[in-house]
């Protein structure tokens, strides 16, 4: 006669917070700090659709030609600087992520600089560079190029606050990538161009993408060296955030919630899209690294 052998005792499977052995004092603490930041976060921008809907300001301010004009410049100098910030950043985060060179701390912090600059110091530098009493303004004004309260000068702006939050991220992405993977691509044959291009770049784009969107915006909502090296001039300079001081400085309360709720829903909208991108690259990064498993 065979022993019986009981059957194995299933322990109920604990909860989420169990299994991070989170107690429960500590519980409720992340509890209320997280609807406290939300609530924080939310009510501001839910007042803007709160007041600004009811008021019936913004069909009025979506047909007027001057918020037109706005919104289009701001889509279009801000499309041109993210390109430049990853022309420009790419090379330097990939520099500062795989080399040690003299002045190497001195690179990295000259590229944070701008973060930590007040806008109206970072205009009044762009002003004294490009100007024409600027450093290199009066050889810019002999061959032709006039750019400070131009469009480029809206784009030097933004590029100029935007390119460190690109190269933090980017960097982070390329230290993250294990050497010894472009080397194995090095000793099948392929050159430096063609590993960076086949296997750097894929492995980094999710924090490629993930800089790309705080580069945009930032760049998006960039104000105050704008309007010291661009000006507010409307169809020119003007962007979103430059229009919506100039109507709530003329007392126009109406629309300029209105051009906010149009520049919140805009920002949510590509920050929403670029988001989705970040999760599905990182998907695929990972599906690759187990099927080559």
């Amino acid at each position: 006669m065979h022993d019986v052998v009981p059957a194995p005792r299933v322990e109920p499977q604990a909860s989420g917070w169990r299994r991070l052995g989170v107690a429960t004092s500590a519980r409720a603490i992340l509890v209320f700090a997280s609807f406290a930041l939300v609530a924080f976060l939310a009510l501001p921008l839910a007042a803007i659709f709160i007041r600004g809907i009811p008021a019936g300001a913004l069909a009025t301010v979506i047909e007027n030609d001057v918020v037109r004009q706005a919104l289009t410049l701001s889509l279009l100098t801000t499309g041109i600087s993210l390109v430049l910030v990853l022309l420009l950043g790419t090379p330097v985060a990939y520099l500062l992520a795989r080399y040690r060179f003299r002045g190497h701390q001195l690179l990295d912090t000259l590229v944070d600089l701008p973060m930590v600059l007040p806008p109206a110091v970072a205009g009044v530098a762009l002003l004294m560079a490009f100007g024409r009493r600027g450093v290199v303004g009066p050889f810019l004004s002999d061959i032709g190029i006039e750019i400070p309260f131009t469009t480029l000068a809206v784009v030097i702006a933004q590029t100029f606050v935007a390119i460190p939050f690109y190269v933090r991220s980017a960097r982070a992405g390329f230290e993250s990538i294990d050497p010894g993977l472009e080397e194995v691509a090095g000793t099948l044959g392929a050159n430096r161009v063609t590993i960076f291009r086949t296997v750097t770049i894929p492995l980094a784009l999710p924090a490629l993408l993930g800089g790309a969107v705080m580069a945009w915006a930032r760049a998006l909502g960039e104000f105050g060296a704008t309007l010291m090296f661009a000006g507010n001039f409307a169809g020119r300079t003007q962007t979103m955030p430059l229009a919506i001081y100039q109507t709530l400085e003329s007392g126009k309360l109406d629309a300029a919630l209105a051009l906010s709720i149009i520049l919140v829903v805009v920002s949510f909208t590509v920050l929403f899209v670029f988001k989705y991108l970040v999760r599905h690259s990182a998907g695929n990064v990972a599906s690759d690294a187990a099927t080559r498993a």
